[in-house]
C-alpha cells in the first residue's frame, strides 16, 4: 500500500488469484493515479487454456473496484516474464495496451516505449483488454508445444 501511496504510475503485476484483495486494498491510494494492470485471468494448473472471468476482464474488474477515480490501462498482459525479469536484453517485441482515458495512455505508451524493443500500440478502450488478456494462454501453449520461451506479438503494416 505505501507504494501505491508514493507513486505516480501504479503497476499491478499479481496473479490473478490475488488480483481482486490487491485491488482492494490500493483502492483508497490510487485515486487520481494510472492503474497499469498487467494481470491476465489464468487458472492454474490450466494456463495454456484460455479463461474469462465474469467481469470480462481483470483490467475491468479492476477499473470497477478502483472506481472512476483511477485510470486504469491494460498492458504488458503478452510480454514474457522471463523477458520482463532481464531488460539487459531488447524484449523485440509489440505491447497492446487498452485503456479509456486517452492522456493515461501517452504516459503508459512512455513507459512501454522507454524499455528496449519494445513497441506500444494503442489497442482501443479498455472493453478491447477481454481479447488481449485471452492471448497470454495462447502464447503459453505456443511456448510449449514448440519448446520455445518468450512468443509474443508483432503487428505487421506499422510504420
Amino acid at each position: 500500500v505505501d507504494a501505491a501511496a508514493a507513486a505516480d504510475v501504479v503497476v499491478i503485476t499479481v496473479p490473478y488469484a490475488a488480483h481482486e484483495a490487491i485491488l482492494e486494498s490500493i483502492k483508497d491510494v490510487v485515486q487520481g493515479k494510472i492503474v497499469v494492470d498487467v494481470s491476465v485471468p489464468l487458472l492454474p494448473p490450466h494456463v495454456r487454456t484460455v479463461h474469462i472471468p465474469a467481469g470480462k476482464a481483470a483490467s475491468l474488474e479492476a477499473q470497477a473496484i478502483l472506481g472512476d477515480g483511477a485510470c486504469v490501462v491494460a498492458a504488458f498482459q503478452n510480454i514474457s516474464a522471463h523477458l520482463l525479469n532481464d531488460l539487459r536484453h531488447p524484449v523485440n517485441s509489440d505491447v497492446l495496451f487498452c485503456g479509456d482515458d486517452d492522456e493515461a495512455k501517452d504516459n503508459v505508451l512512455q513507459l512501454i516505449e522507454a524499455i528496449d524493443g519494445m513497441r506500444g500500440v494503442d489497442a482501443g478502450p479498455l472493453v478491447n483488454a477481454v481479447a488481449v488478456e485471452a492471448l497470454t494462454p495462447v502464447l503459453l501453449y505456443i511456448n510449449k508445444r514448440y519448446k520455445i520461451s518468450g512468443a509474443g506479438i508483432r503487428i505487421t503494416g506499422l510504420e
